[in-house]
């Protein structure tokens, strides 16, 4: 056999992961059935068959699969890959119609009950290279970079780039043929491969390349210098001899198929067109069969003339219909670890466009690319009163477009069209043109916090299917470390600093409108902003893989743009004749506080100027802890004023008072009013998906989280959040979900059993600290043991646990001491994760989110005190984010599936508001409390208590 001839094996269950992870969930219409990885596979394969059809050298190919998690390996050692999580359920339906996707293309489809897939490709590359065959293992799995050698190389699908020994070299210090016995020594978390403890890749290749074999080093592991080494080494030979066992592939699996029967042949299109039709993957099959057809191939059968390796089956586009497109896997496509090698930001080819066929032509591209980055300009920063003034596209770094869609010339606007008038596109007709590429769930759609530019489009009937958030990619990786915003993550990872709004618009009382900036200057910073988006893009997208945070980001933060979108969009009503008669309220009360400020101070000051209230406190009234910053004017925030209060000092009370009422009055009774969107006759806030460290939301324009819920007046808010006629407001919320979480993570046996027995858990803390029987208990030693329970899970001291149950805080102190005596378990977890902390930098939470803590060594106690305490709650808070993030990413479905037309308005740290059609309420609450409760498993339930009413508060 010819030594020209060269074996294609792809690592089928490798691509299936990728395929898996490459775009959001997608499922057939016709039935609901998940196809989101046969999608991605397809496109894959489809795009990997063209690739070694136009390699001369390529004979013969095959894909193989992994056909169960059983094999020989697990009977050398059960443990080996217990710790790998179980397969998604919408996973395990698509392994099927992957296989018979392989066949469809024609392709053999390869596995064996007992073996892995990489002992399958082992075996064969063995073969092929003893017949004369160049074999080319087609995977980035480490695994299999043991096969290299002369003959055996393998190529990264994912970064398109071929893996010889130098690459292995560099990625493990030793030869191809010295793998294993690194691999044996570093062992492997992933697949738990115990290899000796404390010795990794860096000195395991240290190791074999002065020893020369892991037997040879065993043998001689007595001579090692360093005593820890040694004796590691000594006390784990056996573990070294057994994880060399798990890692070396067999290459002797007794094989059904020859080499002949992996022979490339022909595709059948009538085959192949059966199976795309049936998966109702329209847009390959149509770029398939123009492709086709365009060479003049008979259709019917056989694919006539077409020989094993034509000009080209699948990537040439037909640019006069988007429907036929390339494959998704330029999407996962990457040229290095950290992304593609980039040029530097240029302006010099961003085209403006104004006319429809130009926009049709980079529509065009953008199925041609198959990844595009997108972004709206508007008129306003709230999406539900925005109008759209232009949008830009970018199809490759440096290759991007404005579309300018609703400018007007300025007070003496220049002439741009060269007839008058402004050169644009008129709005309806090129989101008519647009409307196809947003939709399509084969070309994925990037922007920065895409969840914007999704609720402008809503408004014009567009939406966006498939799509990826460089905001969220960002935040799911660096959370704590830094903001997430375009321009700093442009600085961060690009060394670019793009043109900024001011720069463009002006400042002051000189700013433009977007709308009457010059177009050229719009141009440019439109399109750059696309540009720069698609750009780190490609950096940020292979560090989740490399980082291990593409389940975070996939299964919580990705969702999240369509289905809070769908919540900002819907609003929730308010009753401005109660917020009316709240301010008129709230006035009335403040100026009666002010008066008795006055008498109290016996004399008259601006009760709002800390200024004049520090003079008044501090130098009339002589009161203790005065303190002047560098202002020269002294501190009059809450905490100075509470301690005071606690002190039993009446005015500082009356002035917190005061100050309550005031922020209630502009914050919500008065604002909430001015933020009716006349349209909707709603409220729409704003949620923030990143602004937060551990994962929580934030709410603004206006801020619906922060309304206060255990004052009195803080309720009477609430009761202006009103439902539609016909319909009832519902609230589901988690019921002490931080602590339970706490009784989870920290392994608290008492909590757990109380939490699973239903028992009151302050009243048992309370009997617990405190010794006293449950029975005919006081209720202020239930609130002592309220206030521990939570307060602890923020690192409350002594002082604020005083500050709030009013007692001396020696005697907070020593609550506080019989708490941890009591749970040590929880002193044991705050103790372990204040030191995880200072060693690596961050925390995690339950699903893996990382809470970086760059300053937590800071050398200011109080700096790094507070950071400890922060870092203690952030795994709990953290989880709790994640666990309704999860809840939220499923309701919309699940409603869906009842038939219900409820909508989720609000989320609230642990609780969801919900407006139901009176008739659907008892439905719509089944299905809430089904999957929010089935929202993470927990060795305590999590128990969610939901409440009706024709408002927000009669819902609590």
């Amino acid at each position: 056999m010819a030594s020209k001839h060269r074996l294609y094996l792809v690592d089928g269950s490798g691509y299936i992961f990728r395929a898996y992870h490459a775009l959001p969930p997608l499922t057939r219409k016709s039935d609901g059935m998940p196809i989101g990885a046969v999608s991605g596979f397809c496109n894959m394969l489809s795009s990997l068959r063209d690739k070694a059809e136009h390699d001369e050298a390529v004979s013969h190919m095959a894909v193989i699969f992994d056909a169960g998690r059983e094999t020989f390996r697990s009977e050398i050692y059960p443990e080996y890959k217990a710790n790998r999580s179980e397969t998604p359920e919408d996973l395990i339906p698509q392994f099927a119609p992957i296989r018979e996707a392989t066949r469809a293309f024609g392709l053999p489809s390869i596995e064996k009950d007992g073996f892995e897939a990489d002992d399958i490709i082992a075996t064969y590359a063995r073969i092929a290279h003893e017949a004369g065959m160049e074999v080319c293992v087609v995977s980035s799995d480490k695994d299999l970079m043991q096969l290299v050698r002369d003959g055996v190389g393998m190529m990264d699908p994912m970064k398109d780039r071929n893996i010889g020994p130098a690459e292995v070299m560099e990625k493990f210090g030793v030869a191809p043929d010295k793998v294993i016995d690194v691999q044996a020594l570093a062992g492997d978390s992933t697949d738990n491969v115990p290899g000796v403890p404390g010795i990794g890749i860096k000195t395991a290749a240290e190791l074999i390349n002065i020893y020369g074999d892991l037997e040879s080093l065993l043998a001689r592991a007595g001579e090692i210098k360093q005593p820890k080494r040694r004796e590691t080494l000594l006390n784990n030979a056996d573990k070294a001899r057994i994880s060399y066992q798990l890692v070396k592939l067999k290459d002797d699996v007794p094989l059904e198929l020859g080499l002949d029967d992996l022979k490339l042949s022909p595709v059948e299109w009538p085959k192949l067109s059966a199976f795309l039709n049936e998966m109702e993957f329209r847009t390959l099959t149509s770029r398939i069969e123009n492709k086709l057809r365009s060479r003049g191939t008979d259709m019917s059968g056989g694919a006539p003339g077409v020989t094993a390796r034509p000009e080209s089956m699948y990537s040439a586009p037909v640019a006069s219909a988007h429907k036929a497109t390339t494959p998704i896997a330029p999407v996962i496509a990457f040229a290095g670890e950290g992304g593609p090698e980039q040029p530097a930001v240029s302006r010099d080819r961003y085209e403006m466009v104004q006319d429809l066929g130009a926009l049709q032509r980079w529509i065009a591209r953008g199925f041609e690319a198959g990844v595009i980055a997108f972004d709206t300009e508007t008129t306003n920063l709230s999406p539900t009163m925005a109008e759209i003034v232009g949008f830009s596209l970018a199809v490759a770094p440096g290759e991007a477009c404005y579309v300018p869609l609703g400018h007007r010339k300025a007070g003496g606007g220049l002439d741009f069209g060269g007839d008058g008038e402004l050169k644009q596109i008129p709005l309806q007709q090129a989101l008519d043109a647009l409307k196809p590429l947003l939709a399509d769930p084969g070309v994925l759609k990037v922007g920065q916090n895409i969840k914007y530019d999704m609720a402008v489009l809503n408004k014009y009937g567009v939406s966006v299917a498939a799509y990826d958030d460089t905001m969220l990619m960002s935040y799911t990786l660096d959370a704590g470390k830094h903001g997430h915003g375009m321009d700093e993550l442009s600085q961060r990872h690009l060394s670019h600093t793009p043109i900024s709004y001011d720069e463009v618009t002006g400042t002051g009382k000189a700013r433009l409108p977007f709308a009457e900036v010059a177009l050229d200057k719009a141009r440019d910073y439109a399109a750059e902003d696309a540009d720069v988006t698609l750009r780190l893009w490609h950096v940020l997208k292979p560090r989740l893989l490399a980082e291990k945070q593409v389940t975070l980001y996939e299964t919580i933060e990705r969702p999240l743009p369509d289905v809070v979108c769908a919540m900002e969009c819907a609003g929730i009503k308010v009753d401005p004749a109660e917020l009316n008669r709240l301010s008129a309220d709230f006035a009335q009360r403040m100026e009666t506080f002010e008066k008795k400020a006055h008498e109290l101070a016996e004399d008259s000051f601006n009760i709002g100027s800390p200024k004049q209230l520090g003079e008044i406190l501090f130098d009339k009234m002589k009161l203790p802890g005065g303190k002047k910053g560098k202002t020269g004017a002294y501190s009059t925030g809450a905490e100075v004023l509470e301690e005071l209060a606690a002190e039993g000092h009446e005015l500082p009370r009356v002035v917190l008072d005061w100050r309550q009422l005031q922020k209630l009055k502009s914050t919500y009774s008065d604002a909430l009013v001015a933020s009716i969107n006349p349209r909707t006759g709603r409220v729409h806030t704003s949620f923030a998906l990143s602004a937060t460290n551990t994962g929580r939301f934030a709410s603004s324009d206006p801020n619906l989280q922060n309304i206060p819920v255990r004052t009195e007046e803080g309720r009477k808010i609430r009761k202006a959040f009103v439902a539609d006629k016909g319909h009832k407001i519902i609230s589901a919320d988690y019921s002490q979900i931080e602590l339970r979480i706490l009784a989870h993570i920290a392994d608290i046996g008492t909590l757990k059993d109380a939490f699973r027995d239903g028992i009151d858990i302050h009243a048992l803390t309370a009997s617990q600290v405190f010794n006293t029987p449950v029975e005919g208990m006081d209720p202020m030693v239930r609130r002592a043991a309220k206030a521990i329970n939570f307060g602890i899970i923020y690192g409350m001291s002594a002082f604020g646990l005083a500050a709030q149950l009013g007692i001396p805080q020696r005697e907070a102190q020593s609550y506080i001491e019989a708490y941890f005596q009591r749970y040590p378990g929880i002193r044991a977890y705050m103790d372990s994760t204040k030191k995880q902390v200072k060693e690596q930098g961050f925390v995690t939470t339950l699903y893996g989110r990382r809470v970086h803590f760059p300053n937590i060594n800071s050398k200011n106690p109080a700096e790094r005190a507070f950071l400890e305490r922060a870092a203690i709650n952030a795994p709990i808070q953290g989880s709790a984010a994640d666990i309704i993030k999860r809840a939220m990413a499923k309701l919309p479905a699940a409603i869906a599936a009842q038939n219900l037309s409820a909508r989720m308005l609000l989320q609230v740290h642990d609780e969801l508001v919900f407006e139901a059609k009176e008739t659907e309420v008892d439905a719509l609450i089944a299905v809430a409390k089904d999957v929010m409760q089935a929202a993470a498993q927990l060795d305590v339930p999590l128990v969610v208590e939901a409440g009706v009413g024709d408002n927000w508060e009669a819902a609590h």
